[in-house]
């Protein structure tokens, strides 16, 4: 895999890449003129029907809160769209834009049907991929989780560490730890849980911890697909598959001891005994009789075994 470094492309968004070449700069009067007014286009608010609007760049949601985007939409009907999401042009589709941020508005609107108010700016895809980071890193609701899912996903599509770095303003120890998350649990699992806004870095690495233990990421993982784990908010899902991943407990693993065979004399099964955390259980075969009969001397033959257990004990304490 390629590792890409886009700190010498970073913002601002006049630079290129080879996926969207620009054409060589014209000299003297009309190139000043021709980039004042470029500059001022690209600050510039515009109305843009949504539908033209395509996705772009990393996912850095996970999951979807039904309330929140209730509410963005009353506040939208209510207020208008205050804050305008940034575009750029779409490489192959003439009329069309990509979002580079204001995912949830831009879906809102859509659903409103109104039209979205933006700045369209020309981005390469690094360019795109800093400008989201850099979003990112200014909203106080995304969660750790999030950050490090983005992290990952940037990871994955070949940029370097300084990169990664770069565009969520944070130092190499942090993107090594979201890295850690990021790559520990995948995007899709993710998304089961979902943001999980309560739950920081420090809760996170131990239960990447935790899946050191054989079978653990498999247990975890696997609740995610009950009917139960559908029916929790993100924040208990996260607590439902930490518990999960934890060790057998003594309970679970006395719970689990295999049975033993129980022989006659002759060697021939009888039945089997299991032990458990609360006792033993008896399972003895009724296909001779010796089952119906062992029932109905049940109570004399416990209470004698009862009595040489205590007088075994009494003969310990006694030496």
């Amino acid at each position: 895999m390629v590792r890409k470094n886009v700190l010498s492309t970073a913002l601002p968004p006049t630079t290129g890449d080879t996926k969207r070449p620009k054409a060589p700069a014209p000299r003297g009067a009309v190139g000043a003129l021709q980039s004042s007014l470029s500059k001022l286009q690209e600050n510039a608010v515009q109305e843009i029907d949504a539908t033209q609007i395509d996705d772009a760049g990393v996912e850095d949601r996970l999951g979807h809160d039904h309330a929140d985007h209730t509410a963005l939409m009353d506040s939208l009907k209510t207020y208008g769209q205050q804050v305008p999401v940034l575009l750029r042009p779409h490489a192959t589709k003439r009329g069309r834009f990509e979002i580079v941020y204001g995912r949830r508005r831009l879906r809102a609107l859509k659903e409103l049907g109104q039209p979205v108010k933006a700045m369209v700016r020309q981005l390469s895809d690094d360019e795109l991929i800093m400008a989201q980071g850099q979003e990112n890193t200014a909203r106080r609701d995304l969660s750790f989780v999030e950050k490090a899912s983005f992290a990952a996903q940037l990871e994955a599509e070949g940029y370097d560490r300084d990169t990664i770095a770069a565009a969520l303003s944070i130092d190499q120890p942090m993107v090594s730890r979201m890295l850690k998350v990021g790559q520990a649990v995948p995007l899709d699992v993710l998304r089961k849980i979902g943001p999980a806004p309560s739950i920081g870095r420090d809760r996170w690495l131990a239960l990447v911890k935790l899946f050191d233990a054989k079978g653990a990421r498999n247990r975890a993982f696997a609740f995610l697909d009950t009917p139960d784990a559908s029916t929790m908010t993100s924040d208990n899902r996260f607590e439902a598959i930490f518990a999960r991943a934890k060790a057998p407990s003594a309970k679970a693993t006395a719970d689990k001891q295999p049975p033993r065979a129980l022989r006659n004399s002759g060697g021939t099964v009888l039945g089997d005994i299991r032990p458990s955390r609360k006792g033993v259980t008896l399972n003895i075969s009724d296909k001779d009789g010796f089952a119906q009969w062992l029932d109905a001397q049940a109570d004399t033959l416990i209470a004698e075994l009862h009595d040489r257990w205590s007088a075994s004990r009494s003969e310990d304490e006694e030496q």
